[in-house]
C-alpha cells in the first residue's frame, strides 16, 4: 500500500527566490484519475460563507496557483487561492475561536461519480492556511441551489475526515467511501486560505439521461468513459483526449514524446458501458508540426468479463494537422473498450466515438448507480 505523506504546521516565510522550491508535495497515487471538479466539465464553487481576502473560484483554476510577492489590494495581498478573514472568539477574556469554528465552500462537481482521492494545496498559504479541513460528498439531482444544498434534509456524508494540514503543501487524501457524489462540502478550521482542490475519482453517469440522449459520444469522459493505460504520457495526459469541446491550445490534447524506434504509440479506453458504434472523429486540433501521421481505431467488446478480440473500426489513417476527420462506419459495431493507434507518434487533441447505448449497457450503468445508493 502506497503511505501518502501528511504535511502539518506552517511553511517558512517566503525569502525571496522560487516560491515553490519549499512547496510541500508528493506523488499521489489516485491523481491519474481525472479531476471531477474541473472547469472544463461543468465544475463550480457555487458558495462560500466568506471570500474576504480571495474569491472562492480560484479554488478550481487550471494549473498550479501563482505567487507574486509585490501584489497587494485594498484587503491585503492579492493571493490565488480561495482566503477567509481571521475568526475570533466571544470576547477578550476568551478571544480564540471556538473548536467547531469554520469556514465552508461548496462545489458542484463537473462530472458526477465516486470520489478516490482528493488534493487540497495551500500553496503560497504559509502562516494563513487552515489548521484543519474535511469534505463531504452528497448526490443531490438536478440542479439545487446553495440554500437547497444546505438544507436538513440533504445527506452529507464524510470522504474526508476532520484533519490536520500544513501550510505551502499539496495535501493529499485517499478516499475509500463507495458513494457517488454530484457536489462536495469543504470545510476548513478555523478559518484561513486554499488555493486550489483536486477531486479524483471515477464519472458515474445517469443511464436515463444518456438514453434519452440517443446518440451520444460513448467514449466522453462526461459521460462516463475513461482513459485505461496509455503508452506514453511525455508532455500531456490521454485524458484530455477525452474532454468536452475542442482544444484551444497545442498542450489541450496528447502529445508523446519523439520515438527513435520501429514502435507506435496508444491510448486504451472503457466506454461508458456497451455501445454500438456508428461513427468516430480524431482531431489534431492545434497540432500542426506534432500531429500522428496515422491513426487506426479498433472496438472489443467485454461484456460480462469474457474479453474479445480487437474489431479494427478505422484502419490506419493519414492524418492531417490541426483537423478534425471524420469517419461514417459501414455498419455499427458494438464494444465496450477502444484503443486507438498512432504511427510511429505525435499526438491527437479529441477521439469521439458516436454511438448508442446496448440494453445490456444501460442495465448494467443502472446497476451501478443502484450498487452506489442513486
Amino acid at each position: 500500500m502506497t503511505v501518502i505523506p501528511r504535511f502539518t504546521g506552517p511553511a517558512e516565510p517566503y525569502r525571496g527566490g522560487d516560491p515553490y522550491a519549499d512547496h510541500r508535495s508528493a506523488e499521489f497515487p489516485f491523481a491519474v484519475l481525472p479531476d471531477l471538479a474541473d472547469r472544463r466539465l461543468g465544475g463550480a464553487v457555487i458558495a462560500a460563507n466568506d471570500e474576504f481576502f480571495a474569491p472562492r473560484e480560484n479554488l478550481l483554476l487550471p494549473g498550479r496557483p501563482a505567487f507574486e510577492a509585490e501584489t497587494f489590494g485594498h484587503k491585503g495581498k492579492v493571493m490565488d487561492g480561495w482566503e477567509t478573514r481571521r475568526r475570533r472568539g466571544a470576547s477578550a477574556a476568551e478571544p480564540w475561536p471556538a473548536a467547531d469554528d469554520h469556514d465552508w465552500a461548496l462545489v458542484r462537481l463537473g462530472a458526477p461519480g465516486v470520489v478516490r482521492g482528493v488534493v487540497v494545496d495551500t500553496a503560497h498559504f504559509r502562516g494563513n492556511h487552515p489548521q484543519e479541513i474535511s469534505v463531504e460528498g452528497a448526490d443531490v439531482p438536478g440542479t439545487p441551489s446553495p440554500q437547497e444544498l444546505l438544507a436538513d434534509d440533504v445527506k452529507w456524508t464524510p470522504l474526508v475526515p476532520r484533519t490536520p494540514v500544513g501550510g505551502h503543501a499539496a495535501n493529499g487524501f485517499a478516499v475509500g467511501v463507495e458513494l457517488r457524489s454530484t457536489h462536495l462540502r469543504l470545510r476548513q478550521y478555523p478559518d484561513g486560505g486554499i488555493a486550489r482542490l483536486r477531486v479524483h475519482g471515477e464519472v458515474v453517469p445517469d443511464p436515463e439521461w444518456l438514453t434519452a440522449l440517443g446518440v451520444l459520444d460513448v467514449v466522453a469522459l462526461a459521460n462516463g468513459g475513461a482513459v485505461e493505460d496509455v503508452s506514453d504520457r511525455f508532455y500531456s495526459p490521454a485524458v484530455h483526449t477525452i474532454l468536452p469541446g475542442r482544444s484551444a491550445r497545442m498542450d489541450e490534447g496528447w502529445e508523446t514524446r519523439r520515438r527513435r524506434d520501429r514502435g507506435h504509440d496508444r491510448i486504451d479506453y472503457r466506454l461508458t458501458a456497451q455501445a454500438s458504434v456508428r461513427a468516430v472523429e480524431i482531431d489534431t486540433a492545434c497540432l500542426k508540426g506534432n500531429s500522428a501521421g496515422w491513426a487506426s481505431v479498433s472496438l472489443r467488446d467485454d461484456a460480462g468479463g469474457l474479453g474479445g478480440s480487437w474489431t479494427e473500426i478505422v484502419p490506419p489513417t493519414r492524418l492531417q494537422p490541426d483537423t478534425n476527420h471524420r469517419f461514417v462506419l459501414p455498419a455499427p459495431v458494438t464494444g465496450t473498450h477502444a484503443r486507438l493507434d498512432v504511427h510511429p507518434d505525435g499526438g491527437i487533441s479529441r477521439l469521439r466515438l458516436h454511438g448508442t447505448l446496448t440494453p445490456e449497457g444501460t442495465r448494467a450503468l443502472t446497476d451501478r448507480l443502484r450498487e452506489l445508493g442513486g
